[in-house]
């Protein structure tokens, strides 16, 4: 399972202008990295994995400073601003807010250093690495309509509004459109990504609602939240689908939790991927493709025990 999940992801890199082999600079390199939150396992393993890269493919000397926007706009733009009085050689951002965020990716263009979005998108970016979010969202949701045979109530415990959180709410609701039988009771309630947030959201969700026989979450820490939540509330048989192929994610389908499945993403490699097009862009070259999206993959109780997980990345 893990051998065809990383076999697809790097097939797609390696189609991209700038996933060839890439050879170390002259001078160090500094970059500059704000992730969404570290507090997230999945954005702690893209660091990890830009901090390597930086290493191997920069040059002796190179470093990467590495910040967490913790969900605030106002707080990631302002590490643009440092990143830019620091005089680095590029940015590497997941943006809190894909949009708004493009102000603060164009007063570093304007400074001469360009900006790789990973894992979202960044209005303005040089190049986007992402992991293909609206299939990671059918995958999940799919397998829910199928648990479910097409019919039953579910609930969707949303994020904050960036381009993967949106992409994946996108392609789960356009799975379970296809049948009539399914009701999705809520779709617009914000678990910020986070185990408590996700705890919080779904019980409210499943006081309001008595009859809920799945719920698809965002990412993995949400689904750890709402499988506490409905076990708090004595809720039982509820299927719960998420994104992300954590290791937390991992021990939850290994033992006696109601999350059924989790669509994989790959930090490691869209670190690398990221890092490999910023140098691009620092040497001067034209990225004709700047969006690479990464191929997920579906891991459920069946064929965990197959998935080596993101540690075998590195």
């Amino acid at each position: 399972m893990k051998i065809k999940a990383l076999t697809s992801a790097l097939a797609i890199i390696a189609v991209a202008p700038f996933a060839g082999p890439a050879m170390a600079q002259d001078a160090p390199l500094n970059v500059g990295v704000s992730v969404v939150d570290m507090g997230n396992p999945f954005f702690g393993a893209i660091a990890s994995g830009i901090d390597s890269a930086v290493a191997e493919l920069g040059g002796e000397g190179s470093r990467a400073t590495i910040v967490s926007g913790d969900y605030d706009l106002a707080k990631q733009s302002t590490q643009f601003d440092n990143f830019i009085q620091a005089g680095v050689d590029m940015i590497i951002v997941s943006a809190v807010d894909s949009q708004a965020i493009g102000a603060a990716v164009r007063r570093a263009q304007e400074a001469g250093i360009p900006v790789v979005a990973v894992d979202n998108t960044a209005d303005g970016a040089g190049a986007t690495i992402t992991t293909d979010n609206v299939t990671a969202g059918e995958q999940a949701c799919q397998y829910i309509a199928d648990e479910l045979g097409g019919e039953g109530n579910v609930i969707i415990v949303n994020g904050p509004q960036v381009s993967g959180v949106i992409d994946r709410v996108e392609g789960c609701k356009d799975v379970l459109s296809n049948y009539e039988g399914i009701t999705i009771l809520s779709d617009n309630q914000n678990g910020i990504g986070t185990r408590d947030g996700g705890l919080e959201v779904t019980t409210g969700l499943l006081i309001a609602h008595e009859d809920v026989d799945a719920i698809f979450t965002i990412n993995d820490p949400s689904a750890i939240g709402a499988d506490l939540a409905a076990r708090q509330l004595g809720r039982e048989g509820i299927i719960i689908t998420t994104v992300d192929g954590s290791p937390d994610i991992v021990d939850a389908l290994e033992s006696d939790t109601m999350i059924a499945a989790s669509s994989a993403q790959l930090p490691r490699d869209l670190a690398r991927a990221a890092v490999e097009a910023g140098l691009q862009l620092v040497n001067g070259e034209t990225i004709d493709e700047p969006m690479t999206l990464v191929s997920p993959e579906l891991i459920t109780r069946d064929n965990v025990a197959d998935y080596q997980g993101w540690d075998a990345e590195q």
